[in-house]
């Protein structure tokens, strides 16, 4: 599970960052992203308090100046903003509706920030129930990967009341280098789907055309030259070639290793293509990229970053 960010304001006073202070900032899910997350409100100097099912990635954050909550309800005692950083949206229910959840306990105008990435649906009904409950929701998934939530520089696309984005703007700069406003709930989760929809697209066929070259006898680094200067040029081209040895701080030339997992790309395809359903909306090449990394899975990659896919398409397994 991963942390879910709580933080009580002091309006009266700033802390030496400029920002508004908050008390019992609060994060619920510390995995490889919400942990990066939850460290960098801590090194602008933020008071937190985390929860997440993983005691070793507590630990590591407590040993870092947080404290603990024995669970997300208990955070949610004395918040006055909560972020969460969830896999699935199974967890986000949970966390929020379940027993122990956020809103068993909330306090009225609690901000609550989830940054999972689920289905837009979800994030709508999770908003109903903490209106009944006086607290104010906003879906606000992000962009950039491992590497981003390190360095702090996550794109975050927000769906909500827009005085409520505001309010939310501090904490998630201190997380993010952009902020982007959406539209009303869902819409981050929306903006997010169809990104990552193009993403796994563009990166099969960056990997098709890389796997072509070389079978034409093309040296990978000549045409990664070409295409990048040309109209083939693309982000998984660019800046995240899946050949290993064309660039050196990425994955594919790590083994396949970090990044953006291929199960995480297949869960984001497959949310991509319920709501496709949902709305009627036709997605042949979402649809078969999905198919593409469930494959991968099935063939053992589901630990891979999903670059991979060139080494699938290759004939490696």
């Amino acid at each position: 599970m991963r942390v879910i960010t709580f933080f009580k304001r002091s309006c009266a006073s700033t802390n030496i960052f400029g920002r508004k202070n908050f008390s019992n900032v609060g994060f619920v899910g510390l995995g490889n992203m919400g942990g990066h997350m939850a460290r960098n409100l801590l090194k602008k100097g933020y008071k937190l308090t985390v929860y997440d099912v993983n005691e070793v990635a507590v630990k590591s954050l407590v040993k870092a100046g947080a404290q603990s909550a024995e669970n997300s309800g208990k955070i949610a005692v004395d918040a006055e903003v909560v972020v969460s950083m969830l896999p699935s949206n199974q967890h986000v229910l949970d966390c929020y509706t379940g027993e122990n959840g956020i809103l068993s306990s909330v306090n009225k105008n609690t901000l609550l920030i989830d940054s999972s990435t689920i289905d837009p649906s979800v994030s709508q009904t999770v908003a109903k129930q903490a209106e009944q409950s006086g607290a104010l929701f906003l879906d606000s998934p992000v962009s950039g990967g491992v590497n981003a939530a390190s360095a702090g520089t996550l794109t975050f696309m927000v769906g909500g009341v827009k005085s409520n984005f505001e309010r939310a703007k501090p904490i998630l700069e201190a997380m993010g280098s952009r902020i982007v406003y959406c539209g009303d709930v869902g819409m981050g989760q929306a903006a997010k789907l169809c990104n990552n929809m193009l993403l796994g697209i563009s990166m099969i066929g960056t990997a098709e055309t890389f796997n072509l070259g070389k079978k034409l006898g093309l040296d990978p680094q000549v045409l990664a030259d070409i295409i990048n200067s040309s109209s083939g040029r693309c982000w998984s081209s660019e800046l995240y070639n899946p050949v290993p040895g064309i660039l050196p701080n990425v994955p594919s030339s790590n083994g396949y290793k970090g990044g953006f997992g291929t199960s995480l790309m297949a869960k984001d395809l497959g949310l991509a293509q319920a709501a496709a359903t949902r709305m009627e909306a036709p997605i042949p090449l979402g649809a078969l990229a999905h198919q593409i990394y469930r494959t991968l899975i099935a063939n053992g990659q589901f630990d891979k970053d999903f670059s991979v896919v060139y080494e699938f398409l290759k004939g490696h397994r």
